[in-house]
């Protein structure tokens, strides 16, 4: 526990620490900065007192000796999106073990803020985590110019990266939906500057001409439960029987705004979702949805920015790619088969209707 019989307020300081323990200050500062150059019963030797005395380490004056404020950034597109919920904790829980603090900065889906954050942050932090960054390629190369820097949810060809398995995923919701009878999808698409979205909607055109489905496109709109209630308007003009949403805030506000209208889910409308959030397994009816590794995606992009910090090379080629699984849950079922097949069933039985309500 901290000395006791140090006058209140007085701080200790490393001279405090280096006489306790019989060493030079320097090697105390060494035993914090680079304890590999310190012997191992000297550093423990050094701990022990650190912490009788109550000291602490300051990163900003040790930036100024080592260049290191064992801080590092996690730029995030914006933090009302549950999906990055996980994705932060496996972050920060790999920094906090490698004794790095993480600083969160929200883009609020908007490359122009994002930019200029990590410019006001880049001389205070070691290294950047992007997730799914909105600045422009030959902007996120600049940056990593600067410091380490690791891309997350996006592939940049001399960038380190970690992404999602999205193709097999988009092909195994489509697959699903096909098996259920389904011969047309609708993509409804999320943020036109989101790397993921060109990536799932050019897989879906992909596994629709291998699966022999007829796939379209709607959108784009915000990555949002109130964007996919907009979306659930211009599904009832252009009307499917099988959709799929950019993610799962999106999929959730489809079902509340087709079920405000009277269209039921799933028997009317099948709705797939992407990233497995808390709430995918809340929502009436739960959704069925393609589970990204969220917190391992935090997790190894962070694992592999404290690498380069430490020296390692950083880009190995090509990206991480981590799996994915599609959840089978209740918001997809068999097509409800109909005489008319150009138009589904509960299109024909109610008008469209107009703008949808405004939600709390």
């Amino acid at each position: 526990m901290p000395d006791q019989t140090r006058p209140p307020g007085q701080r200790v300081t490393i001279y405090d620490v280096a006489l306790e323990a019989d060493v030079s200050p320097s090697t105390v500062s060494r035993a914090f900065s680079r304890p590999s150059r310190v012997n191992s019963e000297t550093a423990e030797r050094i701990r022990q007192v650190a912490g009788r005395l109550g000291y602490r380490t300051n990163p900003l004056a040790r930036a100024l000796t080592t260049s290191r404020t064992q801080m590092i950034a996690l730029v995030i597109a914006d933090i009302t999106n549950p999906v990055y919920a996980e994705i932060v904790r496996g972050a920060q829980e790999v920094a906090a073990d490698g004794e790095y603090t993480t600083v969160l900065i929200d883009a609020q889906e908007s490359d122009r803020l994002e930019r200029a954050a990590v410019e006001r942050t880049m001389s205070t932090v070691d290294g950047i985590v992007l997730a799914s960054s909105r600045m422009s390629d030959s902007a996120i190369r600049m940056v990593a110019k600067q410091r380490p820097v690791v891309v997350l949810n996006r592939a940049l060809a001399d960038v380190p990266c970690v992404v999602t398995d999205d193709p097999r995923g988009v092909r195994r919701a489509a697959e699903h939906l096909g098996e259920l009878g389904h011969d047309h999808i609708t993509y409804v698409a999320g943020p036109q500057a989101s790397w993921p979205n060109g990536v799932r909607w050019r897989s879906l055109l992909e596994a629709g001409m291998e699966l022999e489905i007829k796939v379209r496109q709607i959108g784009p709109f915000s990555p949002t439960m109130a964007g996919g209630e907009r979306a659930a308007q211009e599904l009832c003009a252009r009307p499917a029987t099988a959709v799929l949403a950019f993610n799962d805030q999106m999929a959730i506000g489809i079902i509340r705004g087709l079920s405000r209208m009277g269209v039921n889910v799933p028997g009317d409308v099948s709705v797939v979702g992407f990233d497995n959030i808390l709430a995918a397994d809340i929502v009436t009816p739960r959704l069925t949805t393609v589970a990204a590794p969220l917190y391992a995606e935090g997790s190894a992009a962070t694992r592999h920015l404290l690498t380069m910090i430490e020296g390692a090379p950083g880009h190995t080629g090509r990206p991480m790619v981590l799996p994915v699984r599609l959840v089978v849950r209740d918001s997809t079922a068999a097509r409800n088969p109909s005489p008319g097949r150009a138009r589904p069933s509960w299109v024909r039985q109610r008008p469209v209707p107009g703008p949808a309500a405004h939600l709390p």
